[in-house]
Parts: structure tokens; sequence; C-alpha cells
């Protein structure tokens, strides 16, 4: 028996405010887990995978749900507010990110290493200048007077691709990292491929969100 349309969207509904849900829980828990297992302030190392985690699985993932209709944790904010709420995470993501990129590269001038000799030191180079120009870009839609000869809606539809582009970034470097020497020595079998599913999670559901506001914007288009 076929499901009517209502059963059907109060079903897809459901499943996006469980995943949403499951982006939160994760999104925190694979930021605390990080920094359970690298000890903050026991090395100058030790704050470069916080601080990154940090940025790009906690921080990051709440500046873009804060925007879902299911999922965000202030919908009782209007559309204004939270637009302010998830440009104060993205800084926050940045500011984290740049000082957790610039003690890795402190820690390594000490031990005479090389920089970015691995892919997820060239990755993670790419997803803080990414993140970077998109903390620009997004000051054209806090202030869309400065780009008066583009309209507002192109300016958030270019904003939302450029920001998941960043996003898979950021992820792609926390799964790189993840093969490092440090972390492969420490976490082992299931609880390895546990610690990856984390960003890939995060990653299928910002993509699935991001997806439905461009559908979304389509179907009220004139």
């Amino acid at each position: 028996m076929a499901l009517s349309a209502e059963t059907e969207s109060h079903i897809y509904r459901v499943l996006r405010t469980a995943s949403g849900a499951a982006a939160h829980f994760v999104a925190l828990g694979f930021t605390i887990f990080v920094a359970v297992l690298a000890r903050p302030g026991s090395s100058l190392f030790s704050w470069h995978p916080v601080l990154m985690s940090l940025a790009f699985s906690f921080l990051m993932t709440e500046a873009l749900l804060v925007f879902s209709p299911e999922s965000s944790l202030l919908r009782s904010l209007s559309r204004k507010g939270r637009a302010r709420c998830h440009w104060v995470l993205q800084l926050l993501a940045l500011l984290c990110a740049l000082l957790g990129f610039g003690l890795v590269i402190v820690h390594k001038e000490q031990l005479g290493k090389a920089h970015l000799a691995t892919r997820h030191g060239q990755a993670g180079l790419l997803a803080v200048l990414w993140a970077g120009l998109q903390c620009c870009g997004g000051v054209g839609l806090l202030y869309p007077k400065l780009l008066p000869r583009w309209p507002l809606a192109k300016l958030k539809l270019y904003h939302a691709t450029s920001g998941l582009v960043g996003y898979l970034l950021g992820s792609a470097s926390l799964l790189l990292g993840m093969c490092s020497l440090w972390f492969t020595a420490t976490v082992t079998g299931g609880a390895w491929y546990l610690a990856v599913l984390c960003p890939v999670l995060t990653s299928l559901v910002i993509m699935n969100q991001v997806s439905n506001a461009y559908l979304y914007r389509k179907r009220i288009q004139p």
C-alpha cells in the first residue's frame, strides 16, 4: 500500500530531525573524544588536534545547523538572529583553526620537521584558507549594500555552496588526521572506524541540509 504524500512528508521530517540530532551529538562527542585523547596542555602539539576538531567538527557543524528548521537549537530566534549566531560561530571556528594551524607550525619548527609534507597538512591548509575566504564572503550577506549589483538570493546560494565545499574540506582534513601516526598509535580497531564515521555522518547531514535549502529556494521562485 502506497504511503500518502502527508505521511511521506512526516516520515521525512522525522528522519531529518533524527539525523540533525545525531549530528549535534556526534560533533560534540567527537570533539570531546579528541580532547581526552590529546590531553590539551600536555604538550604544544596537544592543542592542535583539539582546536582543529573544535573548529571543523563542532563549531562549523553548529554554525550550519543553526539554519535547519528541524535541527537548529535556536529555532526561537528570528532569521536575522540566527544569521548573527551563524557568523559568530563561523568566526570562532576560523580563529580556532588559525590558532591550531599556527601551533602545529611552531611545533614542527621546534622539531625541525618539514611543513605541509603530508596530505593531512595540505588539506588542513586549504580548509583554513577556504574558511577565511568564506568568512570574508559572509560580510557581503551581512551588509548587502556593499555588493549592490549582486542579487541577494544568488549571494546566499553561492555562499551556501562555497560553505559546503569548505565544510567538506575541513572534514577531509579531520579524516586524514585520523590516519596520522599520532592518532593510529592510540586509537585502533573498532574505535578507529567509529571515529572515522563521525565526520562522515556530519558531512552527510550538512550536505542534505544545503541541498534541501537549494531545492526549497527553487520551489518558491516564480
